[in-house]
């Protein structure tokens, strides 16, 4: 490559050709230096969706859109990594397909990644379409914070307040331990000094990872509101509705859980994991017991999924398309 760009986006796309299209529709007026582009690579969905976004690119006649079709499904930090691989550039932008982007995001990202040298990843407040805030900042899963998860009480989480998962809204610059990889800004020396993410999580987990080498290395994990982006959380992705419906999560999360549980605590630190979930669990059932009005969102198997690879959390996940054959 002749030259190095200002900032390459990098768009995921699995089975979402209209919300990418509309994605890079928001995209578009916010891009006007050639010195940026977009890499929009296809997880290999097996549908029309590398012939809806060619015609998307033709019918829009911009040459800073170009799409990476991969032959293989290898997950969300594999595809992430793909684009980032296509041309050198001083930032990355990671972008999920269910978003749009509101005027002047990309702007503001790069000016606070530009103005604050340690930070070496930045994210936007996420919001509705109708401008509500979502939450997009966290702390560290931690084995408390699982016991918080699975007991779900009000009295645990105000006494615990520190270890949920969730941080608070802010209205100004802020720190956290990792933020959502909806939309995220990633410095090119955060990849050189931590490497790419891990394609050894298929989804989910693998945000948090990285942003722990991340803060492991010296960066800092920031967060400015002042740039909007849309998550419209209609991506490719079953957790929350599955979770919702009490079924049985996919096996690649429970892959991811121990895989990075045992990354960042070591097998003791899984195991506590695990534990805490299943302490949790059981004051879960003991209320709903006690309360006919109380339906806990566990799932009948979710006891046993939870220890899945724990002999061998750095075993290589099962891919989607194996799960009938095992």
């Amino acid at each position: 490559m002749s030259s190095q760009l200002d900032l390459l986006i990098v768009l995921i796309n699995y089975k979402t050709p209209e919300m990418t299209c509309d994605c890079l529709a928001s995209l578009l007026p916010e891009i006007p230096n050639s010195n940026i582009h977009v890499a929009v690579v296809d997880n290999d969905s097996r549908d029309d969706s590398v012939k809806q976004i060619e015609s998307w690119i033709i019918k829009n006649s911009t040459d800073q859109v170009h799409l990476i079709s991969s032959e293989y499904n290898g997950g969300f930090a594999f595809g992430n990594n793909l684009g980032i691989s296509y041309k050198n550039a001083n930032n990355y932008l990671l972008l999920n397909s269910d978003t749009v982007v509101r005027k002047g995001a990309i702007e503001v990202l790069l000016e606070t990644i530009k103005a604050n040298v340690s930070a070496g990843v930045v994210s936007p407040r996420l919001e509705w379409l109708d401008g509500k805030p979502q939450l997009s900042c966290f702390n560290m899963h931690t084995p408390v914070s699982e016991f918080l998860s699975a007991a779900k009480t009000g009295l645990f989480s105000r006494i615990l307040n520190n270890y949920v998962v969730a941080k608070p809204l802010e209205e100004s610059l802020s720190y956290s331990d990792w933020t959502s990889f909806a939309c995220v800004l990633i410095r090119r020396e955060v990849f050189e000094q931590v490497g790419l993410m891990d394609e050894g999580f298929f989804m989910y987990f693998e945000d948090a990872e990285f942003c722990y080498r991340v803060r492991k290395a010296g960066w800092k994990i920031l967060n400015n509101p002042d740039a909007h982006v849309v998550h419209l959380r209609g991506g490719s992705s079953p957790l929350k509705e599955q979770t919702r419906l009490k079924r049985r999560l996919p096996l690649y999360y429970y892959e991811s859980r121990s895989r990075y549980f045992y990354q960042t605590y070591g097998r003791l630190g899984l195991f506590l994991a695990n534990i805490m979930w299943t302490l949790g669990a059981v004051i879960t059932r003991l209320r709903s017991l006690i309360s006919s009005t109380y339906s806990p969102d566990i799932s009948d198997k979710q006891w046993q999924d939870i220890w899945t690879n724990f002999f061998n959390p750095l075993k290589k996940y099962t891919h989607p398309d194996d799960y009938k054959k095992t």
